[in-house]
């Protein structure tokens, strides 16, 4: 269905009295491929129904007390977000029982990675980094000319931690995904600990960014957040999203927590007013909606395992998952695989090279998965 301004104003009860119902807020995108939709509208969601499986984004979208605070922030729509970002700093940080100097805010997490690249990444000082893993520090290295050096994941899809810290000598920048994306695996605290440790004493001016975008999902024991760790080390920085569990990944806000010296290093690179008031708003209440996050994470849950046991019933492999997506070695080409349910109506992700058999599939709806296993069947077949 088109949506018009007045459908738009209406639907937050500036002109009528509805909320913003999540199927409207809740269409999701294209990672890192909104070119697909440009030149191939006739695949648009509003005009397919196609199955989004493809982005790894939250498919209930935000919370009620979200919406809620998106509407409440239309009368700040004419104001520069100033009193809006010191609100979401001050929840944030008494979520995490930090100080307020310890957070940057940013336009997504994207933004928190394209800062620490421009900061710490020079011509002289390279980016450590996976493969495959979240390209964007890599991509944005490589648009500023600045080298970069990429380390395949291992045999189980883990980041090959060992082979990164020798590489890590005289490096600007590590990055660390963790939860890791595309591979969907984890590292315990005392890996987490071990590995900075180690690249602390061979390359002690080495900064490193663990980006934990996927961290309410994850349900390994041994894992615990890096955000103790950033806190007393200058070189240490978490970044989170509020694109994932919360379900705001078209609304745009993420956040840094770091040492109040490498915050005020960051600072320089951020952009100015670069979140809008109606994240900051949903982004405030949200951040401590404790309630929600526990049901988008059972959600998850629930229909995550419910794919898992399709596909090795079907006798595929599939990769431990500590996040909202799973990875399924196909044992062929994925790429004509992935091209079929588009036709049939489920995208899914992406090639992730040199990992060309194995098939990313982010979590929908119990019902999208249900649909989307059909598909699956027929084209596998």
């Amino acid at each position: 269905m088109p949506i018009s301004r007045r459908y738009f104003v209406s639907a937050l009860g500036l002109g009528g009295a509805g909320l913003l119902s999540p199927p409207l807020f809740g269409g999701r995108g294209h990672e890192a491929r909104l070119a697909d939709w440009l030149t191939s509208p006739a695949l648009t969601p509003q005009k397919a129904g196609l199955i989004r499986l493809d982005s790894n984004e939250n498919p209930n979208g935000p919370g009620a007390r979200a919406f809620e605070a998106i509407r409440a922030m239309f009368g700040e729509a004419n104001r520069y977000p100033d009193a809006p970002e010191d609100a979401l700093v001050a929840a944030i940080a008494k979520e995490h029982g930090v100080s307020e100097e310890n957070i940057i805010l940013g336009c997504g997490s994207s933004e928190i990675l394209r800062m620490c690249v421009e900061a710490f990444v020079s011509t002289a000082q390279h980016l450590v980094t996976a493969a495959p893993t979240f390209e964007l520090p890599e991509n944005f290295a490589m648009t500023m000319g600045r080298p970069v050096v990429s380390v395949p994941v291992d045999a189980r899809l883990r980041l090959d931690l060992d082979a990164m810290t020798n590489k890590a000598g005289g490096a600007g920048l590590v990055f660390f995904c963790n939860p890791n994306n595309p591979t969907a695996t984890v590292y315990g605290d005392a890996d987490v600990r071990a590995f900075v440790a180690r690249i602390r004493r061979e390359s002690p001016a080495t900064f490193i960014l663990i980006d934990e975008a996927y961290h309410e999902y994850v349900d390994d024991p041994s894992y615990k957040s890096a955000v103790p760790m950033a806190l007393t080390d200058p070189n240490l920085i978490v970044s989170r999203t509020f694109s994932k569990v919360f379900g705001m990944a078209g609304l745009r806000a993420g956040y840094a927590i770091v040492h109040r010296d490498t915050a005020r290093r960051l600072r320089r690179w951020r952009l100015g007013s670069g979140v809008n008031v109606l994240a900051l708003g949903a982004a405030t209440v949200a951040i401590g909606d404790h309630e929600h996050i526990a049901l988008e994470q059972k959600r998850n849950r629930d229909a995550k395992a419910f794919t898992r046991a399709y596909f090795e019933k079907e006798g595929y492999e599939v990769g431990v998952s500590e996040t909202n997506f799973l990875m399924i070695n196909l044992r062929r080409d994925m790429r004509p695989v992935r091209e079929a349910c588009r036709r049939e109506g489920v995208a899914v992700g992406r090639p992730f090279p040199p990992l060309n058999t194995w098939l990313r599939v982010s979590i929908g709806t119990m019902e999208e998965m249900q649909k989307a296993t059909e598909v699956f069947r027929k084209v596998l077949a």
